[in-house]
């Protein structure tokens, strides 16, 4: 009989550790431990989004520095075009300048040769005047092959851009401010004036109006 009670006992205690390592106690530790690796996942799924984030960030940010440092490059080579073209173009602003000045006085001494004088010069005075001539269209060729233009002036309405007024001239024939003289030739290099004509304009004709048509200037 003791025998059987003490079989009886061993049975009921392996009946309560299954019981125990099956019971409710088992089945909220597995489920702590499924929480436990969910949150573990989760923290990892936010740490790539973050990283993910973090790099598309970065990548715009040097994608935009890219773009700006390719359109400074950018307006560095045209600005630097530009100089170099301008350099080019204005390197003899001064030498020609100079240049028109030597001209100015091979002209006055042309015209202040009276036509009598001409007619009546030997030959090596007409030598002298024909190689002065050569000279000053020489001089004013070699200013033309290297951007130095004559401003045309006569009879062009007067535009203080190009023009020097010296004098008025009363002319009711033409509109009024229009160029009838030109005392001295300008002259312009590239787009820039390398110096203004010096002219007379007319005064008293009609008047030129915005759009160019001309108007009596008697009219009220």
């Amino acid at each position: 009989m003791s025998g059987t009670n003490s079989q009886h006992c061993h049975s009921e205690d392996v009946m309560t550790d299954e019981a125990n390592n099956n019971g409710p106690d088992a089945t909220a530790g597995d489920t702590a431990a499924s929480d436990a690796e969910q949150n573990s996942a989760d923290v990892a799924t936010e740490a790539l989004v973050d990283q993910l984030e973090a790099l598309k960030a970065e990548n715009a940010e040097l994608r935009d520095r890219f773009l700006r440092l390719a359109a400074e490059m950018d307006n560095l080579r045209r600005r630097t075009e530009r100089e170099l073209k301008d350099a080019k173009t204005y390197a003899v602003t001064g030498f020609a300048r100079d240049m028109l000045s030597v001209s100015d006085n091979l002209r006055r001494a042309l015209e202040a040769l009276p036509d009598e004088a001409r007619g009546a010069a030997d030959a090596g005075l007409s030598a002298l005047i024909e190689g002065v001539e050569m000279t000053e269209r020489g001089m004013l060729s070699t200013l033309e092959r290297h951007g130095v233009r004559k401003i045309d002036a006569e009879g062009q309405k007067f535009d203080p851009n190009f023009h020097q007024a010296m004098f008025e001239i009363p002319n009711s024939e033409v509109p009024n401010n229009t160029v009838v003289q030109v005392v001295q030739a300008g002259y312009a290099i590239g787009d820039r004036v390398l110096r203004p004509a010096m002219v007379g304009v007319a005064k008293g004709g009609p008047k030129t109006e915005a759009n160019g048509d001309a108007t009596d200037g008697n009219k009220t």
